[in-house]
Formats: C-alpha cells, sequence, structure tokens
C-alpha cells in the first residue's frame, strides 16, 4: 500500500493530476466560506437547528455551504438536473439532439454547451426559489425588507457560484483526476462528516443524563457497525461483475493469421456506479425548490412535506427514480445493438449464441437481469439509513448516511481505478494488484 503511494508521486503526469485536483478542491472549499454580499448569515444558524427537510439535504451535498448563505450555497446540484433534462431529451425526443448524440465529440460539445445554458436558467430558478424559501419557511431576514430586486441579486450571485463549480468540475476531468463534478460532491460530503459526527456524539451521548449512557454508547457502537457493514456491501457490489465468454474466430489476411483466442465482456453488476442515486436526488429535490416560492399556499405546502425522501410518497418516489436512472444510465454507457455488431465485424460471438441480432438479445437479457440487483442494491442502501434513523430517532443530518456514503464510496473507488490504470500503464503495481 506504501509503497504503491510512493510510486503516485514518481510518476510526472500522475502527480501533476493530482496536486491540480487537490488545488481545484481547496479552492472549492474557501468558497464554500465566501458569504453573498449583504446577506445577514447568522439568521442561517436558526435554519441549521431547526432544518429538518429539503434544506438539510442541500447543506449536506453543498459541503456546509447553504447554511454559510455562501456563493456555493446551492452547489452543483443545477448542473446535474441540466444533465439529466438534456440526456433525456437526446433519446429521440428532440431529434436534434438526438442527432447531435450521434456525432461523436462534436455532437458531445454541442450537448455540452446546452447543458452549460440549462445549469444558468435552473440556477437562477434555484437559487431565487432559495432566497424566497428561506425567509418564508423560516420567517428569516436574510435582508430586512426584502425586496424582488433583492431576492435577483441572491439568485445571480448563487448562480454565478454554480456556474464557477461547473467550470472547476470541468478543469478536473480534464486535467486532473476523477469525474470532475461527482469529486465536487466527494468533497462536499466528506467536508460535512465532521459536523455529522458532532451532531451524532451531542445528541446519543453528550446530552443524555448518567443512568441512560451506556445505551447511548450502545446505540453509538450498532451505528458504527452498520456503517461499516454497509462499506462492505457497497464495495462488495461496486466490484462485482459478470463475464460474458468470447471467442474469435481464426482468420487469415495475407501471410498472417488473426483471432482464435478466447476472451470476455466484464458486465458490472452496478455499471451506472453512483450517478443514479445523484440524478434521483437532484430530480427529487427540484419540484421541492420550487414550491419554495409559494410556501404560505396548501399546495406548496404539500409537496414539501410529502416529497422529501424520508417521507412514505417521497421514498417510493426515490426508489423508482433509482431503478429507472440505473437502467437509464446502464444502457446508455453500454449499447447491446452496437456490441454484438463489432463483435460480428471481428469475427467474436458467444459460444452457443448465434452472431448478429441473438448476440444482442444475450447480452440485453443479462444486462437486464444484473442490472436490476444493482438497482435494487442502490435503492435498499439508500433508504436504509433513512428508516433506520426514523426508528432510531437520529437527526436529519445522520439519515443522509446512505446516499451520502454511496457516492462517497462510489467516487473513491473510480478515483483509485483511474490512478489504478496510469500506475499499471506505467509498469508499476496497483492498489488492487500484488
Amino acid at each position: 500500500m506504501f509503497k504503491t503511494v510512493s510510486n503516485i508521486w514518481k510518476v510526472e503526469d500522475l502527480r501533476s493530476r493530482i496536486l491540480f485536483t487537490l488545488f481545484i478542491l481547496l479552492i472549492y472549499r474557501i468558497g464554500s466560506f465566501i458569504p453573498v454580499p449583504g446577506v445577514n448569515t447568522d439568521v442561517f444558524k436558526e435554519a441549521g437547528n431547526s432544518g429538518t427537510d429539503l434544506f438539510g439535504l442541500l447543506n449536506t451535498f453543498s459541503g456546509g455551504a447553504l447554511f454559510q448563505f455562501s456563493i456555493f450555497a446551492i452547489g452543483i446540484m443545477p448542473y446535474i438536473t441540466a444533465s439529466i433534462i438534456v440526456q433525456l431529451l437526446s433519446m429521440d425526443v428532440i431529434p436534434k439532439f438526438a442527432e447531435w448524440a450521434k456525432e461523436g465529440e462534436n455532437g458531445k460539445r454541442k450537448l455540452a454547451q446546452i447543458t452549460r445554458y440549462g445549469t444558468v436558467v435552473l440556477g437562477l430558478i434555484q437559487g431565487f426559489g432559495t432566497a424566497v424559501g428561506f425567509n418564508r419557511r423560516y420567517g428569516l431576514e436574510m435582508i430586512p425588507g426584502a425586496t424582488f430586486t433583492d431576492y435577483l441579486t441572491i439568485a445571480i450571485i448563487l448562480t454565478a457560484g454554480t456556474a464557477f463549480l461547473m467550470w472547476l468540475g470541468e478543469q478536473i476531468t480534464e486535467r486532473g483526476i476523477g469525474n470532475g463534478i461527482s469529486v465536487l460532491i466527494f468533497a462536499g460530503i466528506v467536508a460535512a462528516i465532521p459536523g455529522h459526527i458532532r451532531t451524532l456524539y451531542q445528541t446519543q451521548i453528550a446530552d443524555l443524563p448518567s443512568d441512560q449512557l451506556f445505551w447511548g454508547i450502545l446505540k453509538l457502537v450498532l451505528i458504527v457497525i452498520a456503517i461499516v457493514v454497509m462499506i462492505v456491501c457497497v464495495i462488495f457490489v461496486q466490484q462485482g461483475i459478470r463475464k460474458i465468454p468470447v471467442q474469435y474466430a481464426k482468420r487469415v489476411v495475407g501471410r498472417k493469421m488473426y483471432g482464435g483466442q478466447s476472451t470476455h465482456i466484464p458486465l458490472k453488476v452496478n455499471g451506472a456506479g453512483v450517478i443514479p442515486v445523484i440524478f434521483a436526488v437532484s430530480l427529487l429535490m427540484f419540484p421541492v425548490t420550487i414550491a419554495q416560492f409559494w410556501s404560505t399556499q396548501p399546495w406548496a405546502d404539500w409537496i414539501i412535506n410529502h416529497l422529501m425522501y424520508d417521507k412514505p410518497l417521497g421514498m417510493v418516489l426515490y426508489i423508482i427514480l433509482i431503478i429507472g436512472f440505473t437502467f437509464f444510465y446502464t444502457f446508455v454507457q453500454i449499447n447491446p445493438v452496437q456490441m454484438a455488431d463489432q463483435m460480428k465485424k471481428n469475427g467474436g460471438y458467444i459460444p452457443g449464441i448465434r452472431p448478429g441480432k441473438p448476440t444482442s438479445s444475450y447480452i440485453t437479457r443479462v444486462m437486464s437481469r444484473i442490472t436490476l440487483s444493482g438497482a435494487i442494491f442502490l435503492a435498499i442502501i439508500s433508504i436504509t439509513p433513512v428508516v433506520f434513523g426514523k426508528i432510531a430517532g437520529l437527526d436529519q443530518s445522520i439519515q443522509l448516511g446512505g446516499t451520502s456514503l454511496l457516492i462517497v464510496i462510489g467516487v473513491a473507488l473510480d478515483t483509485m481505478k483511474q490512478i489504478e490504470t496510469q500506475l499499471i500503464k506505467r509498469h508499476y503495481k496497483g492498489f488492487i494488484n500484488k
């Protein structure tokens, strides 16, 4: 392990990428403490103490930036929502988007530009809704006698912060290590962990009378054991793959013989990673954010009180969204028809399966089965801490553990694999190789 870490710093390109990523994360953390100008941030301590709904969730994913009401208060969620919308519209909903999606790198750049524009629009909506929501829902006076212009100014500043985060994420993806957006979310969650630990200690041990201290410590130990078990399960499933054997026929080209070897197609049990969880949380939060505009109206209060994923209806929708996005993102990444065509062109076939359409149908069937298992696993891991937290009477911030845990472990594993690939390319041993 220590030898592998030392090898990382011997590779100049890898070392520079890691240092660049750390530098970007430092900028992100500094920005999380720069408050929006003209806003009284002291009033957000009250929201932090009573925020058990949308704002508690947003605060976790922003690394505490929301209750600081910093320029990064709404985080990167508008970008994720815009990405979801653009990807859905690219599935033959808008012909032009579908055409761009098939154009390769040039088409991806056009869709990325549309996503950026969508991020700005959604950022303005969410920023305005967040500002109004704090005032109306908690009765806070961020700006005494706030007018529409004040709210619009706050929304523009928050949108600028989101756009800057989007740019930072793209820089990490291009010049650093890992998926930039996922790394930023990872950093925000990790930064909030010390606060969760402090809250857990205060609520479960510090404030208990001496005669109940033993049961508080026992509950804390059980929580730690449950977290460790969840970590092991997440890593086990994230690393699980289904190997489909592939045989390539021998063929002679000129004087040389090609093919004849056996290999396999590795299909991951959870090929979509943590993206479905991030997508589901982002999409579920969007209508609740919009409802903050009219938080005094009965229908808006119904949305706010029922669509959060710690509520029964919200939890059902959350599970459906996770399963749906798992299938959607997996089949976006892996196209069985295209895979079968490539195998046929190169003289490959799955033993016992005819090339062409039967092969694509077989791959689709296998992918559907293992993806369903992965999707159900993601849903269970995401909602288990919520249910457990309700039963144990834990604070809302602790109930966010399942979603946060999936994201942290998933991003850590993905980043580790990228580092592993860079080391192996340069003939170094990685984390997994012995």
